[in-house]
């Protein structure tokens, strides 16, 4: 009988692999549940996902509510929060880095929310909402800023926006097709409704109008896949599609996603607050919750308060985005 020689085992070994599991392999590292929790406060909210080119990491910026904060009365729990990071290398595991040096401090006590980062001409830009305090309730102004870095953890004051009126929160910036930019923001004065504005130059914004108004919301995040303009809006209650061809008129997707409760760990509330990282053909969807909030009437305290973070897939079909929570999620980002 002949002997087989040890090159023909292997290939007869990997001719008996699943031919699946080389496509699981492509598709990248199965994406832990839940995806990150703050290891300070526990309350890490409005997550935004950005390339940080030096150290070729991507770094998760995100509200960190102080939600095991002892003696806390009213909402003052969700103020006096600073802006979280944590990072990874592929968007499959994240751990926890640092707080971001904002060098904005014109009062003793102040409130960080919902940062929107990105990336243009070497330079990152943080739009950031400030509250110029910590307060027992949602009743006070707060404000938007924009923000620079060189190295996305050391941040300089640019200005302070000139938009609507001083209630407003959760910008989100995307460069027109024109190379100018625009500015979507919530006006809490109309009823929760999207605003936006435009500028040349990423300081100077001329106001525009209202964007969408019906259904109140907040958090818009923007992006473009499967050749349309897309966006996402928190709705509590679960999160509103609105889709466009010109970044101006946007009609409304008739179902939300990450609506119904998850059936994994820690993902049985609703989503809420995100942000979408398109990555080649694929786009993934990264949301908070708030994992004890089961059920309505239930004592506040730090189980209902604290949240953390969840990714889920979204699949396109016949115009409509859908995201299964359940489904598991293999990730792989690519650096930009």
């Amino acid at each position: 009988m002949k002997k087989l020689t040890p090159l023909f085992l292997l290939f007869a070994l990997v001719l008996t692999i699943p031919t699946g599991l080389f496509a699981q392999k492509e598709k990248g590292r199965l994406a832990d549940k839940p995806l990150f929790r703050d290891p300070i406060y526990d309350g890490a909210a409005d997550p935004v996902i950005v390339w940080n080119k030096k150290e070729k990491k991507w770094f998760m910026f995100y509200t960190n509510r102080r939600a095991n904060a002892a003696n806390e009365t009213g909402v003052t729990w969700v103020h006096g929060t600073r802006i979280g990071i944590a990072e990874s290398k592929d968007g499959s595991e994240w751990k926890y880095r640092d707080t971001a040096n904002i060098n904005f401090r014109p009062t003793k006590d102040y409130t960080h929310w919902a940062p929107d980062v990105f990336e243009h001409e070497g330079l990152y830009h943080m739009y950031l909402t400030y509250v110029p305090g910590i307060f027992t309730d949602w009743n006070h102004p707060r404000e938007i800023l924009h923000l620079t870095s060189k190295d996305l953890l050391n941040w300089d004051y640019k200005s302070t926006l000139r938009l609507i009126n001083n209630k407003v929160i959760d910008a989100d910036v995307f460069r027109m097709p024109d190379g100018t930019w625009r500015l979507w923001y919530n006006n809490e004065r109309d009823g929760k409704s999207i605003y936006y504005a435009d500028s040349k130059d990423l300081e100077t914004w001329e106001l525009k109008g209202k964007a969408i108004g019906d259904r109140g919301g907040e958090g818009p995040t923007i992006f473009r896949w499967k050749n349309k303009y897309w966006m996402l809006v928190d709705n509590w209650a679960g999160m509103g599609l609105y889709y466009s061809d010109d970044l101006t008129d946007w009609k409304k997707q008739p179902d939300r996603i990450l609506e119904k409760p998850g059936k994994g760990p820690e993902d049985q509330a609703i989503g809420g607050h995100a942000d979408v990282v398109v990555n080649g053909d694929r786009a993934y969807v990264f949301y908070f919750t708030h994992p004890g909030r089961t059920a309505k009437g239930l004592p506040d305290g730090t189980e209902t308060r604290r949240s953390l973070i969840q990714v889920a897939e979204l699949e396109y079909k016949d115009g409509i985005i859908t995201a299964d929570r359940d489904k598991p999620v293999y990730i792989k980002l690519k650096g930009r």
